[in-house]
């Protein structure tokens, strides 16, 4: 751990010292590029580094670990189990279903109702610079998924540009409580890079009715991709 990584801890006022440092520890950890696996600040560190007490500190790594976020090792310390930020630790949503397909076909009951909200939405509220944002990042996902055959971080950097064009932070926020089972669509589920591949034109239609702030059409078109991401999920994990 770095000098200049250690510096982002910092003494905090007088308050509801628990939650602060739970929004404190969670900012560090994101500012820190801390991943699953990274051991977090010895107890006596962050007790001297946040002006806390011990009892604080502890309560702080109970909380964690009742969110699955941290692991105690003893002897050893305590470990990250995933990523987090400020704005996720409160609620970060997984799921441990033993089966992909089970886990991929719950989160997508979840993923239908709230993405195609947000897509109408930036349909109504985009304005002419979020437009050239997402036509950008549709532009590198067709031109990657062209050259390879898949392009998947390019096509979630495609849906998280319209997210951002909804003006409604809540989307973004929710997607981030559910980055880590929501990024297994777009990592090659069942080891097939063509999942999904059909709902690539939809893409583009999609776009285009975002474009003619055309919510309804919106609507439609998403609901195909995700039908599309429905039939694959059933027919590739038989």
């Amino acid at each position: 751990m770095t000098e200049q990584a250690r510096a982002a801890l910092l003494p905090l006022p007088p308050a509801d010292r628990a939650q602060q440092v739970i929004a404190a520890l969670a900012d560090y950890i994101q500012q820190s590029g801390l991943k699953a696996g990274d051991r977090l600040p010895a107890e006596r560190e962050l007790m001297m580094a946040l002006a806390v007490g011990r009892s604080t500190v502890r309560e702080v790594i109970r909380h964690f670990q009742a969110l699955g976020v941290v692991e105690a090792r003893k002897g050893s310390g305590t470990y990250l189990l995933r990523a987090i930020s400020a704005g996720t630790v409160h609620m970060p949503l997984t799921l441990d279903a033993g089966h992909l397909r089970d886990v991929l076909l719950m989160t997508l009951e979840v993923r239908r109702g709230i993405e195609v909200e947000a897509n109408m939405v930036a349909a109504r509220r985009r304005t002419d610079a979020d437009l050239e944002i997402i036509e950008v990042k549709l532009n590198e996902m067709e031109r990657v998924h062209i050259a390879k055959g898949t392009s998947g971080p390019e096509d979630l950097a495609f849906h998280l540009a319209i997210y951002d064009a909804t003006h409604n932070p809540l989307f973004r926020q929710l997607l981030e409580q559910m980055r880590e089972a929501f990024e297994r669509f777009w990592e090659e589920p069942f080891d097939r890079s063509d999942f999904a591949r059909r709902s690539f034109p939809f893409h583009r239609t999609l776009f285009n009715a975002i474009a003619a702030k055309d919510p309804d059409t919106a609507r439609e078109e998403t609901l195909k991709i995700l039908a599309i991401v429905e039939e694959d999920i059933k027919e590739m994990s038989k």
